[in-house]
């Protein structure tokens, strides 16, 4: 059975190789705004097919949404990460919006775990606006993931999402080793 792949495609804009995606989003950033509420966008795509792509070990990347795809399917990861900690939603939300907010790796840095799929920014100015736009894709997944996650049992987090927070996406995570979530 193949990875399910983005149907975002046909999407011109981009930074470096990754496609820049409309985002149901109040996270400032360059991603443009989705003005339909009922729309699916690219992280309500990532989460749905979570589960089923968390189990691949390679992944054919067909389009720059693919790049976003993956991104967004390793943070995801790291989400649940975090969550496997938690008391409460409150405090889970708290924690994924320090994770979101934290320092981390775009490509083109030693640290960032794919650099050999996605492309080094061509210019500072390009470099800033990646890291903007993961920014706010961080965010706004964390939040969505939040809420999935905490959906049916209120204060207490589904066990049948949590499951997955141990298993690796094309055996890579976006935290290194010794770094803390």
């Amino acid at each position: 059975m193949p990875a399910y792949h983005s149907r975002f495609a046909d999407c011109n804009l981009k930074i470096a190789n990754m496609s820049l995606l409309p985002l149901r989003t109040q996270s400032r950033g360059p991603a443009p705004k989705e003005t339909n509420p009922e729309a699916i966008d690219i992280i309500d795509e990532a989460i749905t097919y979570f589960k089923a792509n968390i189990f691949f070990k390679s992944f054919d990347i067909r389009s720059n949404a693919d790049r976003v795809l993956i991104y967004i399917t390793l943070y995801i990861s790291e989400c649940l990460r975090v969550l496997l900690k938690n008391q409460g939603k409150i405090q889970a939300i708290k924690d994924l919006d320090t994770l979101a907010n934290s320092k981390f790796d775009i490509p083109g840095e030693a640290g960032f775990p794919l650099n050999a799929v996605y492309a080094k920014p061509s210019s500072p100015k390009e470099g800033e606006d990646l890291r903007a736009y993961i920014k706010q894709i961080r965010i706004e997944t964390g939040l969505r993931i939040c809420n999935k996650v905490y959906e049916e049992h209120g204060d207490k987090p589904s066990k049948w999402w949590l499951c997955f927070a141990k298993k690796r996406f094309m055996d890579k995570t976006l935290t290194s080793l010794g770094q803390m979530i």
